[in-house]
C-alpha cells in the first residue's frame, strides 16, 4: 500500500471516531434547543475555521480529541455592563447587532450609553442617546461584535443550564453512545468482510506472509491452499507443515499449492531461527464462509463484549500500577499502530477502528474531571439534590481535570517521540 494512502487512512480513522463522538453531543444539544457555538476537531490553535448557521466548525492543531462548545456551559467571553457605550444596529425594530468597539467607524447605527441591558430573559437594552433613554428589543439571535469577532447572544432558553437534567445528560452521553454505535457497525462490517471460521476445515490456507522471509521471495499468495510439503499431504494440519519445515533449515523444500483450482509448485529454503529451527515466514489462515445476518449481529455483539472486557482489564492494571510508562501510549503511538494496521488492509483497519471507537466511548465515561463521565456524575448529584452545583466550582473541577489530562498527554507523547527516535 502506498505511503500516501496509509497516511490518509490513518488520519481518516482519527477523524471519523472523533467526529462521530462530537456529532453525538452536537445533534442532541441542537435537538434540545441549545445554542452550539463551536464544533471542533482537535485542540490548540485553529488550522481551519468556517461558520455555518449558528455554529463555527474548526479543525485544530493537536489531534488529541475534540469538543462541542455549548452556550452557558462556561462563562460567556463577551460581557457588557451598564455605563458602557455601545452602538446598535436595528432591523425590523429589533437590535440585530451590538458593537462594542470602533464605534466612530460604524455607520447606520444608534450610539448610546447602556442604562439597562438584559440579553438572557427580557432581551432588551435601554440606551442613553443624547440625554434621552430609548429602549430597544433585542433579536434572540443578535450578534455582539468586538475586535472583529462576532458572538451570538444566548437567551436563557438557548443555554445548556436551562435545560432539564435528562436533556443535558442525553447531550453529554450521546458522544460516547455514538462511539458505541460506530464500534458495533464497524465490527459487523468486519465480520461481513472477514467471514465466519469454518468448523473442522479440510484444507490449510496461506495467511499472512512476513516481509523479508523466504515465503515472501517466492510465488506464494495469501489464500493459497497448501496441499503438500515434500510430497506429504498436509490437509488442514498446520502443525504437520511446521514440523516438516522446522526439520529443514537451509534445505530447499517443495511445496505443492492450489490456486484458482490449479496445482503448482514452489521451492522455498527455510532459514534457521535462534534455536536452529527452520522458518519460512507464513501463518495459517482459517477458512471462512460468508456470515448470515444473525451471525453478523451476534458476532458484533460478542466482539463488543470481549473487547470491553479487555479494555477494562487494561484500566485495572493502570489503577493497580501494573504497568510501565512505556506501556502507555498517546496520539503518536496510536497513529503509529494505526498506520501499521492500515498496511495490512481494509479488513484489519475496520476492526482496529471499531476497537478505537469503543475505547474512546468507554474512556470518556470514566469519572475523571473534564470527561463526559464526570459531567454525568455532576448531573446525577443535581438530580438527587434537586438543585445544581455551583457552576464556578464545577467549571474549576473540569478545568483542573483537563489540565492534568493534557499534562499526562504531553508526558506520554514525549515518551512516544523518544521511543521513535531511539528506533524502538
Amino acid at each position: 500500500m502506498h505511503m500516501i494512502q496509509v497516511v490518509f487512512l490513518t488520519i481518516l480513522v482519527f477523524f471519523v471516531i472523533v467526529t462521530i463522538h462530537e456529532w453525538g453531543h452536537y445533534y442532541f444539544a441542537k435537538r434540545a434547543g441549545i445554542l452550539v457555538r463551536e464544533f471542533a476537531i482537535g485542540f490548540g490553535p485553529k488550522l481551519f475555521s468556517v461558520k455555518r448557521g449558528e455554529t463555527r466548525y474548526t479543525l485544530r492543531l493537536i489531534p488529541a480529541g475534540g469538543f462541542v462548545r455549548m452556550a452557558g456551559e462556561d462563562p460567556e467571553i463577551v460581557d457588557v455592563q451598564p455605563g458602557q457605550t455601545i452602538a446598535v444596529r436595528l432591523k425590523d425594530d429589533k437590535v440585530t447587532r451590538l458593537y462594542l468597539d470602533r464605534l466612530d467607524e460604524r455607520s447606520g447605527v444608534i450610539r448610546g450609553e447602556i442604562v439597562t441591558i438584559d440579553l438572557e430573559h427580557k432581551l432588551s437594552v435601554t440606551l442613553d442617546v443624547e440625554g434621552e433613554n430609548e429602549t430597544f428589543s433585542v433579536h434572540p439571535a443578535a450578534l455582539m461584535i468586538t475586535k472583529g469577532k462576532e458572538t451570538q447572544i444566548a437567551p436563557i432558553d438557548r443555554q445548556f443550564g436551562s435545560k432539564t437534567v435528562s436533556q443535558r445528560a442525553l447531550a453529554i452521553f450521546a458522544g460516547p453512545l455514538m462511539n458505541f454505535v460506530l464500534a458495533f457497525v464497524l465490527f459487523a462490517a468486519y465480520i461481513q468482510m472477514a467471514g465466519i471460521p469454518v468448523e473442522s476445515p479440510d484444507k490449510l490456507l496461506v495467511g499472512q506472509i512476513s516481509e523479508g522471509m523466504p515465503a515472501a521471495k517466492v510465488d506464494l499468495k495469501e489464500g493459497d491452499v497448501i496441499d503438500a510439503v515434500n510430497g506429504e499431504k498436509i490437509g488442514a494440519d498446520f502443525d504437520k507443515m511446521i514440523a516438516i519445515i522446522g526439520k529443514s533449515p537451509n534445505v530447499p523444500i517443495r511445496m505443492d499449492i492450489i490456486r484458482d483450482g490449479k496445482t503448482q509448485q514452489v521451492v522455498i529454503t527455510p532459514v534457521p531461527n535462534e534455536e536452529g529451527v527452520g522458518k519460512v515466514g507464513i501463518s495459517a489462515a482459517i477458512p471462512t464462509r460468508p456470515a448470515t445476518f444473525g451471525e453478523t449481529f451476534s458476532g458484533a455483539g460478542k466482539l463488543m463484549k470481549n473487547m470491553t472486557i479487555s479494555i477494562f482489564d487494561g484500566f485495572k492494571k493502570i489503577i493497580f500500577g501494573e504497568f510501565k510508562l512505556d506501556d502507555l501510549g498517546g496520539p503518536v503511538r496510536t497513529m503509529e499502530y494505526t498506520s501499521q494496521i492500515a498496511q495490512q488492509g481494509i479488513v484489519q483497519l475496520t476492526s482496529w477502528t471499531a476497537l478505537l471507537s469503543l475505547y474512546l466511548g468507554i474512556f470518556n465515561l470514566l469519572p475523571i474531571p473534564a470527561l463526559d463521565g464526570s459531567r454525568l456524575i455532576f448531573l446525577g448529584i443535581e438530580a438527587v439534590r434537586r438543585r445544581p452545583i455551583d457552576p464556578n466550582r464545577e467549571s474549576m473541577v473540569h478545568f483542573v481535570g483537563f489540565a492534568l489530562l493534557m499534562l499526562l498527554m504531553l508526558v506520554v507523547t514525549y515518551n512516544d517521540i523518544l521511543r521513535l527516535v531511539r528506533g524502538e
